[in-house]
């Protein structure tokens, strides 16, 4: 039988394009990928939101874990 991690990984988008960055925030990574014409910023594998420029980006993730750890 899969696991829930199995079958996210399965039936949720991958990144694509180059990698410009990259930071693990207490165990969860944020990553920024360069795709056709916008910077996707993904969390812990799924994709946040697309943006014009990398620095955009960046600091949605950054705001977004922010957010997050503060719900836990």
């Amino acid at each position: 039988m899969k696991t829930f991690l199995e079958l996210r990984e399965l039936a949720g988008r991958k990144p694509q394009g180059r990698m410009v960055f990259n930071k693990n925030i207490k165990g969860i990574k944020v990553m920024v990928h360069k795709e056709r014409n916008s910077f996707v910023t993904y969390i812990d594998g799924d994709r946040l939101d697309a943006y014009k420029s990398q620095k955009e980006a960046e600091k949605a993730g950054m705001e977004f874990m922010k957010q997050y750890k503060g719900m836990k």
